[in-house]
């Protein structure tokens, strides 16, 4: 973990989020700044800086990452398929839009339409 990383500081508990999921070696919680009635983040408990990081050496734990994403989304308020669903989005690099340089994937979903920007007040 990096000491000065805000997603390392929030996996230690050092600064509080909404949790909905953790284990050894992930958390998920919802988004401060939702842009969809739900907005996760799951991100890897270990520092790692954008998925342009990633090595062969990554597929494991990451194939397990990814197998949470439609525990998460569904569990916490996506609507089941067909008609539901949910977007995963992990920004990578400043012109991807990351603003934390921490690995982390965004759980969207809900009832359409949504803002991109602004989620309905809950």
């Amino acid at each position: 973990m990096s000491h000065d990383c805000l997603f390392c500081k929030i996996a230690r508990h050092e600064i509080p989020a909404k949790i909905v999921h953790e284990d050894d070696e992930f958390l998920a919680f919802h988004d401060i700044n939702p842009a969809a009635p739900v907005h996760l983040l799951l991100i890897p408990k270990h520092h790692v800086a954008s998925l342009a990081s990633i090595t062969a050496d990554d597929q494991p734990w990451l194939a397990r990452m990814l197998q949470l994403v439609p525990e998460l989304a569904f569990a916490n308020g996506c609507n089941p398929l067909p008609e539901g669903g949910f977007r995963l989005v992990a920004n990578t690099g400043t012109e991807g839009g990351q603003e934390i340089d921490h690995l982390h994937f965004h759980i969207m979903g809900g009832a359409r339409p949504w803002s991109k920007r602004a989620a309905p007040a809950a």
